[in-house]
């Protein structure tokens, strides 16, 4: 059996990708990922023996370039053409092509499917891009929402719109060129009638929405054991516990002193600080010995040592530390991190800073109230209930697909879920 694990996209989208390859993998399951060409991401491949096929330009250096709202369609044309050519090529032989990622990478990778005659899953690692009248759709840059529109059906007919409007050319120019015929609504021909979502139930609860069979599989972790370098633990045995800090794969543009404001917070908390250099190149501030700065590191094991956890919010990163107990302070950059900073708050793990840009004021502020004993409580509490099985449980579904298939191929087409 052979599977292609597609994506483009942060770390948030290829490491999920990894837990579900090595699952595959002990299943007898040949396994290809199709991702951004990023050295970490082959890296990180690599060491569980899952090849990297590169699709499209570094994702780190689109991320860190900040390309204007107006270039969306041009890039996103972009990514649609290398996900036909690359897609195309490594799905040769596979069973499934699992597709997640951004849309126009999902969207190019489900065509290919369909060309080839193999069967698709589309999976997303937030609940926001499914329609759904219990939450409204995120708003892609440079097209806001009119102003008083509250009616989540509403929104999300304008959100099938922008999303025709920035990749149906390009999408459907490419499926003609392979003899497919055009797409009327791209959102839902990605979505299909059954996704999957890859989240935990208790962080992420969906609520049933009539029409969309959407499958909750919980997170996709695959568990760390690689040792803390040996550095770090003697920081950490030298003293109370600190605070984590890192942003991941988010550029902070908009927070020219990240790394200050973070030290100068936790200092006026009275803790020390592990800092993470991340795509926004964190770095220390001075040569005190209260602070320690670290790149890539296994968190699970970091985050059961930590006081709190100072971070993004990506879905990955929220995960993690919510299954740690480790209280956070979540500061959301973009897309869906204002989502899963609600979801902290909501939960009482945590604080959701307002706004993508902290003070060392407001920082501290938020560290004072997620350093409090009631939430660590709370964190400690909560992490007993996170799902951990995952990424066993969708590899057993897709096992189940191929199977499918493989009856399916005997009476008619594949068919796409």
């Amino acid at each position: 059996m052979r599977v292609l694990l597609s994506t483009y996209g942060s770390r948030g989208d290829v490491e999920p990708l990894v837990g579900l390859a090595v699952q595959l993998r002990a299943r007898g399951v040949e396994v290809r990922v199709c991702a951004p060409p990023d050295e970490d991401f082959a890296r990180r491949l690599a060491g569980v023996g899952v090849p990297l096929v590169p699709v499209g330009q570094s994702a780190r250096a689109l991320t860190t370039q900040a390309p204007s709202p107006s270039s969306l369609p041009e890039r996103a044309a972009e990514l649609i053409a290398s996900q036909f050519e690359a897609v195309t090529a490594a799905a040769e032989g596979c069973d499934v092509v699992v597709a997640t990622g951004v849309m126009p990478a999902a969207a190019g990778a489900r065509s290919v499917a369909e060309k080839l005659g193999i069967r698709s899953v589309s999976v997303t690692f937030q609940q926001l891009t499914l329609p759904s009248p219990h939450h409204p759709p995120l708003a892609y840059p440079g097209r806001p929402f009119p102003p008083g529109v509250t009616d989540n059906r509403v929104l999300w007919e304008l959100d099938a719109q922008s999303i025709n409007v920035l990749f149906g050319a390009a999408l459907n120019t490419n499926r003609a060129s392979v003899g497919l015929p055009p797409v009327d609504n791209v959102r839902d021909y990605v979505i299909g009638d059954q996704p999957w979502l890859a989240t935990d139930p208790i962080l992420d609860p969906w609520q049933e929405t009539p029409g969309l069979n959407v499958v909750q599989t919980g997170a996709w972790v695959l568990p760390d054991v690689q040792p803390l370098a040996a550095q770090l633990l003697t920081f950490l045995d030298a003293g109370t516990p600190p605070v984590y800090v890192g942003f991941g794969s988010m550029p902070m543009h908009t927070s020219a002193n990240a790394a200050r404001v973070a030290i100068e917070a936790v200092r006026a908390q009275g803790r020390r600080a592990v800092i993470s250099r991340g795509w926004a190149d964190l770095a220390l501030i001075d040569d005190r010995g209260d602070c320690f700065i670290v790149g890539e590191v296994n968190q699970q094991a970091l985050f059961g040592r930590v006081a709190a956890v100072v971070h993004h919010g990506g879905a990955g990163t929220t995960t993690t530390a919510t299954r740690a107990g480790a209280p956070q302070v979540v500061v959301p950059q973009a897309v869906d991190q204002p989502y899963w900073a609600g979801r902290v708050a909501d939960l009482g793990i945590g604080v959701a800073h307002q706004g993508p840009t902290p003070t060392t004021e407001s920082l501290s502020a938020a560290l004072g109230t997620a350093l409090a004993p009631e939430t660590r409580a709370r964190a400690s509490a909560v992490a007993g209930t996170i799902r951990s099985d995952g990424a066993m449980v969708a590899a057993r579904l897709l096992l189940d697909e191929i199977s499918e298939t493989d009856e399916t191929n005997q009476e008619g087409p594949p068919v796409s879920v």
